[in-house]
């Protein structure tokens, strides 16, 4: 083996960019931040040469002239001085990696000029070598990216082609423009525009601006206050009838820091979980404010990657704004409560027996009760959690939430211009902006299923007789583990036999359907989830005590029909995730007619 030596700074400094540069867009969301940290209200970002060529120009504070040989020096920023910083973050970057890494790796060209100075700064690094002279410029600091990987070649033929480079540069960009509202952002590619956002600091504004008129329409507000914890978050969701194909569509973000979270991400899927089908993901843009000490950020290089120190805490904050949105809660404004009449905690915290349960810490459970998507403490646990601080769920804190929130109030519907059926699984309707389409089955299913979900006390119907059902072995042990979730939703289940059974009671609902039907599709692709068994009698019990499609209905039944869906807090889709409604604007229907109206 060779003897040890000690590495030039160049080559430490190439070595450091493998892990901080990783391709085009890493340069892009480095300087780009900086802007942003800077307190730039205007960022350019201009991309040539094959993404190799990036040109970023700031109207920020710009780099003072004694800095600025410092600030492309390794480990040198202005954003953190102690170790107690470390653990308080409040700009994008803070690590003084990023600069000393990109002049290892490229040609680049800095021109700045702070407010104090007649005269600007200009830079010139190359091989990790840099040169200053005076110059004449605006306030603000302009960087100029050339020949990106031109002493590396190795990496050069790890990158994909220009356009997949720059189309990562693109979603960067506009994940950045959505965090920051308040900044006018511009990035083009070849001198054509490709995004641009006019810094209005209105996020529904930049949202348009980013994407199209057509999302915008169909989100919702995600806006809740834990005012005990420091905790906010903010931001929109997008109706679950409104779907995309792929995850890219989640902008999430910590501190208006775009982040890669495992547990965000759960608490998404799982908010949306039965109200869109699989392989479809919601549209995302929220914003989690917590106290920067509660996070760390500096898990990796790249700042994509967080951890919390009360990871379940956060997990049932953001599940339940995401409920609370999609169900049409918002929240009341604090000086508004702060008048309100104080009213006595109630005696007591009770657990209604149809809740969705998450684990907290060791023993205790925390809950989100159906009817209200209230979070509650157990009884058993409450003792343990007000000895424990690293929980915040508790009664006092729980009594001063609810009263942040409010259902929002709706004018009476009117009563439904029911037009009639189609095909006999259609429902018709006139609306004033045009043709409401509503499927009857999917509908029914919907306030069926959100109904059994809230209920305490489903009526079941005793049989006379019933079938003799066999079961396999495994089928048989998934029963008989989780016979008290059957007797739950109002299923009286009897063995014969090790792998016959019959059923004593159904729900009343259901009394008509065939039970071999009713078994069959609970046991249907469970493969083995546990905890999916639960939630899978519930839908099926839904969707057979359901109308079926290519039923003839009354004008009286569809009317039933229809304004009981609308009383639904979830009216988007059915538990199975498909669509329940579809809108035919009148001006499209005019328009194939050549009507102006």
């Amino acid at each position: 083996m060779a003897r040890i030596k000690q590495l030039s700074k160049h080559l430490i400094n190439q070595i450091a960019a493998g892990e901080v540069i990783e391709r085009p867009a890493s340069v892009v969301k480095e300087l780009v931040e900086n802007s942003i940290d800077a307190g730039a209200s205007k960022v350019s970002i201009e991309i040539t040469n094959e993404c190799r060529d990036i040109r970023v120009a700031d109207n920020g504070c710009g780099i003072h002239p004694d800095d600025i040989m410092l600030a492309f020096s390794k480990h040198a920023t202005s954003k953190i001085q102690t170790d107690e910083d470390l653990f308080a973050i409040n700009t994008l970057g803070f690590r003084g990696e990023a600069l000393s890494s990109i002049i290892s790796i490229s040609k680049v060209t800095c021109i700045t000029r702070t407010k104090d100075f007649e005269t600007g700064t200009k830079v010139k690094c190359e091989n990790s070598e840099v040169k200053q002279v005076e110059t004449g410029c605006a306030v603000g600091t302009i960087m100029e990216i050339k020949d990106l990987f031109y002493n590396i070649p190795a990496r050069l033929k790890f990158l994909k082609s220009p356009n997949t480079e720059f189309s990562y540069i693109q979603e960067l960009i506009q994940a950045l423009a959505i965090a920051h509202p308040e900044v006018a952002i511009e990035l083009k590619k070849n001198g054509k525009t490709t995004v641009k956002t006019s810094g209005q600091n209105i996020l529904l504004q930049t949202i348009k601006e980013v994407y199209s008129q057509e999302v915008i329409e169909n989100l919702k507000e995600v806006l809740k206050t834990d005012q005990i914890e420091g905790f906010k978050i903010s931001g929109y969701v997008s109706t679950p009838d409104y779907t995309r194909s792929s995850k890219k569509s989640y902008h999430m973000y910590i501190n208006s820091r775009s982040v890669k979270c495992p547990v965000f991400q759960k608490a998404i899927d799982l908010a949306y979980k039965n109200l869109i089908a699989n392989g479809k993901y919601p549209f995302i843009v929220l914003n989690l404010e917590i106290p920067p000490s509660e996070v760390d950020v500096n898990v990796h290089p790249t700042k994509k990657e967080v951890r919390y120190k009360n990871t379940n805490q956060i997990f049932n904050f953001i599940y339940t704004s995401i409920q609370a949105g999609l169900a049409n809660y918002v929240e009341k404004q604090p000086e508004l409560v702060l008048n309100a009449p104080i009213k006595e905690p109630e005696p007591e915290i009770s657990v209604s027996q149809n809740v969705l349960e998450f684990p907290t810490h060791q023993s205790n459970q925390s809950f989100i009760n159906r009817e209200t998507d209230t979070m509650y403490i157990s009884d058993s646990a409450m003792q343990e959690i007000q000895n424990d601080t690293t929980l915040s769920f508790s009664k006092e804190e729980n009594t001063e939430q609810k009263q942040f929130f409010k259902p929002i109030e709706k004018e009476p519907e009117p009563e439904e211009n029911i037009i009639g059926q189609y095909k006999n699984t259609y429902i018709l309707i006139e609306k004033e902006d045009g043709l409401e389409i509503v499927d009857q089955h999917i509908a029914e299913e919907r306030y069926i299923y959100e109904k059994l979900k809230s209920e305490k006390n489903i009526i079941s119907q005793l049989l006379f007789v019933s079938d003799v059902l066999t079961v396999t072995a495994s089928e048989a042990e998934l029963i008989k583990e989780n016979i008290e979730k059957f007797e739950k939703f109002g299923y009286g289940i009897e063995f014969l036999k090790e792998n016959e059974l019959i059923f004593r009671k159904v729900p009343q609902m259901i009394a008509k359907a065939d039970p071999k039907e009713i078994l069959a599709d609970i046991l249907a692709n469970i493969e083995g989830d546990i905890d999916g068994l639960e939630e899978k009698i519930l839908i099926t019990t839904s969707c057979k005590a359901s109308v079926k499609a290519g039923q003839k209905l009354s004008t009286w039944q569809m009317q039933e029909i229809i304004k009981k869906w609308r009383t639904t807090k979830m009216p988007y889709t059915c538990p199975h995730g498909r669509p329940i409604t579809k809108t035919i604007p009148h001006k499209q229907i005019a328009s194939f007619f050549q009507r102006n109206a």
